[in-house]
């Protein structure tokens, strides 16, 4: 445990950084913030009139490899979405989060010692969900994410670094999960029936892996600017309104395939229980909240998809929470080394709510296809 000294200590520390960027007004109060799996991230409150608050984040940097071009490629992406925005208002009010900039003019703050920090503007009046309760939400979600696919439908792929290599390539995520299999100590001994479990499940997917990168070798489905991790919490709802007015989190927007992105706020959007429910067993995807989210977003996006892109819908939907899964399994194999666990088994049960997951998609796969043709008419 630490000691009041200790503890202080790391409040100085945080205060000190936050006062690297521009903000206006003197800080009030930092506070951790939202339930990242990544990133450590605090809300800063200041006494400012014009600004009260603003998000300031420490980079992962065991994760993220090259932070300055994740700041890069946030720069990137905003200023576009911005500038598109002035010249092709939308219907609806939307906002995106800026960066700020260091006192020296920098979009991040570098210790010198491996830290790396970064300060975004606060959405103020906004809110975000864990899990969605109605059709309703869930469609501003749909809507959300088909937004931001269509706000950066022009903006060249070869513009953004590909800051994280093999994020979301499933056949490369199986390979590490075979390497780990074979190097792990966990593995050596008597296995519990959770290992069992996972084990048993990865071994049907295994001609399935590839699908989506298949169809991007042979050139059916296009690299477009893609999120990498639109589940449902990185969606901002405005507190009156309701209506979706934000998509946030963006360092992991890079070149890509959107068809992960669809199928992600999926799988995050269609389980009742949520992402960290322990009851595994009773996970299910909901069809009425998939229905919604698609009436969101297919019509945003319909002036881009080509006949491919629906084609490879449904195969992308059943394959992101297997993805994630093995993700969860291998990292618990590893020893907790890329998501941030609250207890030694937290990333076996994730892997085994998303297996759970991805065996209940799976068994409705025909009822998906027939509700993405219908939508699309």
């Amino acid at each position: 445990m630490k000691s009041t000294g200790e503890t202080l200590n790391i409040e100085e520390k945080v205060f000190a950084i936050a006062d690297q960027f521009d903000h206006q007004g003197k800080i009030v109060q930092i506070k951790p913030f939202g339930n990242g799996n990544i990133n450590d991230t605090f809300l800063v409150d200041l006494d400012g009139q014009t600004q009260t608050s603003f998000i300031l984040q420490r980079i992962n940097h065991q994760v993220f490899k090259n932070p300055a071009a994740v700041m890069g490629n946030m720069v990137r992406v905003t200023t576009h979405i911005k500038q598109k925005l002035q010249r092709q208002p939308l219907e609806r009010p939307w906002l995106m989060p800026e960066v700020i900039l260091t006192k020296n003019n920098q979009d991040h703050w570098d210790s010198g010692t491996g830290e790396f920090w970064r300060a975004i503007s606060f959405i103020a009046g906004s809110e975000s969900f864990d899990i969605l309760t109605d059709p309703a939400q869930a469609k501003e979600v749909g809507t959300a994410l088909g937004i931001f696919h269509q706000l950066l439908s022009d903006l060249s792929p070869s513009q953004l670094v590909d800051t994280l290599p093999g994020f979301h390539h499933t056949p490369i995520y199986l390979q590490q999960y075979q390497r780990a299999l074979a190097q792990n100590p966990k593995l050596t001994g008597s296995l519990g029936p959770e290992i069992n479990h996972c084990q048993r499940v990865i071994k049907t997917w295994l001609d399935q892996c590839g699908v989506l990168e298949t169809a991007k070798a042979q050139g059916q489905l296009p690299l477009r600017l893609m999120h990498g991790d639109p589940k449902v919490n990185n969606i901002l709802f405005d507190r009156q309104s309701g209506k979706a007015v934000s998509v946030i989190d963006l360092d992991t927007t890079k070149p890509g395939l959107i068809h992960y992105d669809l199928g992600d706020c999926l799988r995050s959007g269609c389980n009742l229980l949520g992402e960290e429910t322990e009851n595994w067993s009773a996970v299910e995807f909901d069809l009425d909240l998939c229905r919604a989210i698609l009436e969101g977003y297919l019509p945003q996006c319909q002036h881009f998809l080509t006949a491919a892109d629906y084609d490879y819908l449904c195969p992308a939907i059943v394959l992101i929470s297997f993805e994630l899964g093995l993700r969860f399994f291998t990292d618990y194999l590893n020893g907790d080394r890329y998501f941030k666990v609250k207890y030694p088994e937290h990333n076996l049960i994730r892997a085994l709510v998303q297996f759970q997951l991805a065996s209940h998609i799976q068994s409705q796969e025909d009822a998906i296809r027939r509700m993405i043709e219908d939508i699309r008419g």
